[in-house]
């Protein structure tokens, strides 16, 4: 018996293969469980129908995903945080920040998209690669600068000589 996989099922295939299993395999396990269909001449058209569509919709896809990664390529996206004097951050710059400043500059990603090597906590200039798509890849520049600390201006410093009844 021929039968089309909606599912994946364990030693026999994937979703979309046409395989031959015995008929008593197919009739009591893969159709009741609606892991499988029959292949039948209408079926088998309407998977290929299937493919294509998706063959379309993934190379539509891919296309987009090379005109999004033409405009982010030289794009220098900079990110202000508080650092120590050595230049080492009080935190890190995360995933989710790097996507927050990427949507200010109309560019949709997903965190698990992003390819850091390490975490970033130290000032400086950082390559951040992007998969746009399974076969798309871009990089822009990340800078990070530290945060510009306001000085409070100093209070009055009240020695032991001054007459403390004038403050009350």
């Amino acid at each position: 018996m021929r039968v089309i996989l909606r599912e994946n099922v364990q030693n026999l295939g994937k979703i979309g293969d046409v395989v031959t299993v015995a008929d008593g395999y197919g009739r009591n396990f893969l159709l009741p469980r609606n892991l499988a269909m029959l292949a039948n001449e209408r079926n088998v058209k309407e998977l290929q129908h299937l493919h294509r569509i998706a063959g379309v919709r993934l190379e539509h896809a891919r296309v987009e995903s090379l005109t999004v990664a033409d405009r982010m390529r030289g794009q220098r996206i900079t990110v202000k945080k508080h650092a120590g004097d050595d230049g080492r951050l009080f935190g890190s710059v995360t995933p989710r920040e790097i996507v927050d400043l990427l949507a200010e500059r109309d560019f949709m990603v997903d965190r698990r998209d992003l390819s850091v090597k390490e975490p970033i906590k130290a000032l400086g200039t950082f390559e951040v690669e992007v998969r746009l798509h399974h076969s798309v890849m871009s990089t822009f520049t990340l800078i990070v600068e530290a945060h510009e600390v306001e000085k409070m201006a100093e209070a009055p410093v009240i020695s032991d000589d001054d007459d403390y009844d004038d403050y009350n």
